[in-house]
C-alpha cells in the first residue's frame, strides 16, 4: 500500500515491494508532461517518487503499476470523475466552498429528449428549477456537458444554495448532454446551428426565459465561445472554464486532435477581433497549473480589447471538476447579474 507525505513544496510517494513483484511504477497526472510519469524509482524493497508540487493548492492522480491505472489505495482521499475515481493531495491552503455545507432545498429537475435532425441524435436534456419556482421571465443558464456539470462539480447544488441564500434570482438551467463531444465541441457551425437553430427553441418551451447564460468547460466552453460569435444575439453571458482555446504557435503537442487545425483556426479569429458584433458579459476562469492558462488569458485580453465586459480569474488548482467547480463563487453570480 502506498503511502505519501505532503510537504510543502512536493510530495513524497512510497509503495513497499520488498519482492520486486512490478516492473513498473508511474504517476499519472494532469499538471506536467508527460502526463504517465514520473516513474517511481525501486531501491531497498520500496517503489520512491518525490513530485514537486505544482502551481496549485491540489493535485489528482492515479498510479499506474504494471500499465494498469487505479486510485492510490493508500489514500483514502479521492474525487470522482467521467473516467472513474481519482486520489487526491489537498495542501494546507486549499480550502473547500461552504455553500457544499449549504442545508437549502434542492431543485426540481425535468428531463427531455430533444430530437436534433442536424446532429441525427436525440439530445438529452435536463432542465433545473430552483426551489423558489422561476417566472417567464427568469434568467436561463445552458450549460455544456451538463449532466456532468451537476454530477461532479455539484452545478444544481450551488444553484440551489444561491438561490437559498438569494444571491441569485430564481432560474432555470438546461444541462446539455454531449453527443460525440470532440466533433460538436471543437468549433463546429453544424453543431453551433443545431444549438442555436434547434436546441435551444425546444428547450424554451420548457424554460422560458428572458436573458440566456451560457456556460461550459474545455471543450465545451470552446464550442459555447464559438456559437455566440456565430451567432451574436444567442446567449446574453457566457462563464467560460478552462477554454480549450488552442493556437498553433503555442499548442503543437494538441496537434494530433482530430480537429485541432479546426479550432486554432477559430481562435485565430477572435484574437484578432474578427466577427465581433455583439459584446457581452464574459467570465472566464482557469486554473493556476493549467497548458491551457496562457490561451486562455490571451482569449480574456482579446475580448476586454474588444469591449467585452470580460474578466478572469486563476482558481489554484488545474484540469479539474474540482476547479471549475471551485470557481463558480462568485463569477456565475456575478454574471447573472451583470446580464439581468
Amino acid at each position: 500500500m502506498t503511502t505519501i507525505r505532503v510537504r510543502e513544496d512536493a510530495v513524497d510517494f512510497a509503495l513497499p515491494d520488498p519482492e520486486h513483484r512490478f516492473g513498473e511504477v508511474v504517476l499519472g497526472q494532469e499538471v506536467a508532461r508527460p502526463r504517465n510519469g514520473p516513474p517511481f524509482e525501486w531501491r531497498d524493497g520500496v517503489w520512491r517518487l518525490t513530485f514537486p508540487r505544482p502551481d496549485a493548492d491540489r493535485l489528482e492522480y492515479l498510479v499506474c503499476i504494471d500499465g494498469a491505472y487505479a486510485p492510490d489505495p493508500g489514500n483514502p482521499l479521492r474525487v470522482p470523475g467521467p473516467f472513474g475515481d481519482k486520489s487526491v493531495v489537498e495542501w494546507p491552503e486549499y480550502e473547500r466552498p461552504t455553500w457544499l455545507d449549504s442545508s437549502a432545498d434542492a431543485g426540481s429537475i425535468e428531463e427531455l429528449e430533444i430530437r436534433c435532425r442536424r446532429l441525427v441524435a436525440r439530445v438529452r436534456v435536463l432542465v433545473y428549477s430552483t426551489p423558489e419556482p422561476p417566472g417567464a421571465d427568469a434568467p436561463l443558464i445552458v450549460a455544456h456537458d451538463g449532466p456532468e456539470y451537476a454530477r461532479y462539480a455539484g452545478l444544481t447544488r450551488f444553484l440551489d444554495a444561491m438561490s437559498w441564500e438569494e444571491r441569485i434570482p430564481p432560474l432555470r438551467a438546461a444541462l446539455i448532454q454531449p453527443v460525440d463531444r470532440n466533433e460538436t465541441y471543437s468549433a463546429s457551425a453544424q453543431y453551433a446551428a443545431a444549438l442555436v437553430r434547434e436546441l435551444l427553441p425546444e428547450i424554451a418551451k420548457h424554460a422560458p426565459h428572458r436573458v440566456r447564460v451560457g456556460m461550459g468547460a474545455s471543450l465545451g466552453a470552446l464550442a459555447m465561445l464559438h456559437a455566440h460569435i456565430r451567432h451574436p444575439k444567442s446567449f446574453d453571458g457566457l462563464l467560460l472554464q478552462s477554454g480549450s482555446f488552442f493556437r498553433q504557435r503555442y499548442d503543437k503537442h494538441e496537434r494530433d486532435f482530430p480537429r485541432y487545425r479546426r479550432i486554432t483556426r477559430f481562435v485565430g479569429t477572435v484574437l484578432r477581433g474578427v466577427d465581433v458584433t455583439r459584446p457581452i458579459p464574459v467570465a472566464i476562469t482557469c486554473g493556476s497549473a493549467e497548458e491551457n492558462r496562457a490561451n486562455n488569458e490571451a482569449v480574456a485580453d482579446a475580448l476586454i480589447y474588444q469591449r467585452y465586459t470580460a474578466w478572469i480569474s486563476v482558481v489554484r488548482d488545474a484540469h479539474t471538476w474540482t476547479c471549475w467547480r471551485d470557481a463558480f463563487d462568485p463569477h456565475l453570480p456575478a454574471l447573472i447579474e451583470a446580464v439581468s
